[in-house]
Parts: structure tokens; sequence; C-alpha cells
């Protein structure tokens, strides 16, 4: 038996439920995975709310670490007792032990704790496939990028700078200006009390940025396009305030402007190609570019307040859940 988050529902942190469900033998191709950490990840409220649709009933979550207890036939890159995390597979990851396809392990090397890894699957490969995918960076551009002092964020203010690059991140209040400023980001804007795309324009002596990443939505989607150079690039890479609409006449408006909407599940396949993502991020932290660590832990079981908490906008990086 194991113990698990699972909805019958949707609607708020109050239809999570906190019951045991079976958890059998790995088949071909499976791997059975003792969790030590559970992300929580903004997606997850997505899923819960139905924003995302899941056939219901369900378990939530999408990215662990933990330990290898058994493999099934035909494994033969993980064995019993790796370290492993993953990001991708089917939904069920607010759980203390499960049964995930082996394809989507990533072993975890040494040098990397299960509490740093467990701020880096979904958070670190985010950032990995915003920066050196979506819209590669090369290092001398000045970017905008929301949400500065959140899980990814604040994985991605260092990233920037290991690259070189000027980020302007945006935050909510003065105290994430603060923790977004201690994890390398050039410039912050405090959304409270300052014009965003006018602050933009001063910091960039008027031309704006090449490219923004925003993750909040229907709240900035004006001001990331007013902030961007002719034919920049909105990477709309997430929706917390609220869905995207986009009428295009606009987007030629403010300047002809390239609007893309990623989903790792298209940047980190094959699983060759995830390894490799995978090797990138984790380099970084082993040279001391990145360091993370959970902002904030909960108890698997009160997974609802860990949700409360992030919705609130109380949290600054990563939340995770112990099983």
């Amino acid at each position: 038996m194991a113990n698990a988050i699972r909805f019958y529902e949707i609607g708020g942190p109050e239809v999570l439920k906190y019951e045991q469900t079976e958890v059998g033998e790995p088949g071909p191709g499976q791997a059975r995975v003792r969790h030590t950490f559970v992300a929580v990840n903004f997606i997850d409220i997505y899923f819960r709310t139905g924003r995302y649709p899941l056939a219901l009933p369900n378990g939530l979550g999408s990215d662990a670490v933990g330990v290898v207890e058994a493999v099934g036939a035909g494994v033969t890159d993980i064995k019993p007792g790796d370290r492993v995390g993953y990001l991708l597979g089917p939904q069920g990851s607010y759980s203390d032990v499960r049964v995930m396809p082996a394809e989507v392990l990533i072993p975890i090397p040494e040098g990397v704790s299960d509490s740093t890894a467990s701020t880096l699957m979904m958070k670190g490969m985010t950032a990995q496939y915003l920066f050196r995918q979506v819209y590669p960076l090369k290092g001398g551009e000045t970017i905008l990028y929301h949400a500065a002092a959140g899980g990814v964020g604040l994985i991605a203010c260092q990233w920037a700078k290991a690259l070189g690059v000027r980020m302007i991140g945006t935050v909510s209040t003065d105290a994430k200006a603060e923790v977004a400023k201690a994890n390398g980001c050039a410039e912050v804007i405090v959304t409270s009390r300052e014009d965003i795309a006018k602050r933009v324009r001063e910091l960039t002596d008027g031309k704006g940025v090449p490219v923004v990443y925003d993750s909040v939505g229907k709240d900035t989607l004006m001001a990331s396009l007013d902030s961007l150079q002719p034919r920049g690039h909105l990477v709309s890479n997430g929706t917390s305030s609220g869905p995207v609409v986009i009428d295009t006449t606009l987007l030629a408006v403010k300047g002809s402007i390239w609007v893309t909407r990623p989903a790792m599940i298209h940047y980190a396949t094959p699983r060759p190609h995830m390894l490799g993502m995978a090797r990138e991020l984790f380099d970084l932290v082993a040279a001391g570019k990145i360091k993370s660590e959970p902002s904030r832990t909960y108890p698997l079981r009160d997974a609802a307040e860990a949700h409360r908490a992030l919705e609130s906008r109380q949290t600054t990086g990563a939340t995770v859940l112990v099983p």
C-alpha cells in the first residue's frame, strides 16, 4: 500500500484527499520509485481546478525524486538503489511510492542532494528549455522575466547571470525583489508600484527587449507586448492570472510580435535529449552557478495547505512535499 493524494472532483484545495492506494510490482519497461521529496508546481493547480482537464478520479503531481526499489523486464539503464527524479509521465507524484515508466527517470548525480534535485526536475528543466531552446540566449541580451522570485524564476535569475544575460525580473513585493536580486537578477520591477513597460523602456534606453518570458498570463499580457522590440518574442509559458487571449491584429500593431506557448513534452523528448538537458543543468549546479533548495516544505498529507500558500502568492522559490 502507498499513501497518496487523490481527487474526485475539480475545485479548491479541499478536494485533495489523503488516502491509501495499491502499488504493485513494476511491469516491463517500468520501475517502482519510493519518493523522498515531491515538488509542488502551479500546473498542479491548473489540473485541480479543471483548467487542464483530467479524467477523474485521479492522482496529482508531475515531478518528484526518490530511490528505485524495483525494475521490470527490459529496464537496463536504471537499477534498484539508484537515485532518480522525473518530470514527465502520468499524474500522481503526490505519493510516497509509485510505479513509473523507466524511460522518464533521470539519474541524479553524486554531489546533488535529493532536496536540491526536487527543486530542479520541473523548475530547473523549465529554465533550461526556456533559455536554451524556446528562445536560445547566447549572452549579452537584456530580457524580461515575469515572476522572478518564483520556483522557476530563482533558477532563471542564476542561469541568466551564468550566461551573461541581463535579466529584468518582475515581482509583486519589495521583499520578493530582494530575493530575486540575491539570486542574480540584474534589475527588478515591483509590479505593485511600478509600470512594467515604462520601466523596461527606461532600463533599455527606449529600445525594449527582444524576448519576454511570461508565466503570469492575462494580467501581464499588455505590459509584455509593450515591453518588446519590433519582431520581439513573447514566450507565454504559464497563465497563473488567467488564460491569454490575443487578437492577432494586435501583434502587428505592437511590432509584428512572435508568440509561442511551449510545453515541456515537446522539448524534453526523446529520452536522450531529456538526459542532455539534465546534464547541462546538473553541470551548472556542480560548478556552483545554480544553487537551489526548497523554500517551503509540507508533509504529504498537507498538500492542500501547500496549494493555498502557492495560490495566495505567499511563496518564493520552490515548495515541496515530504512523504
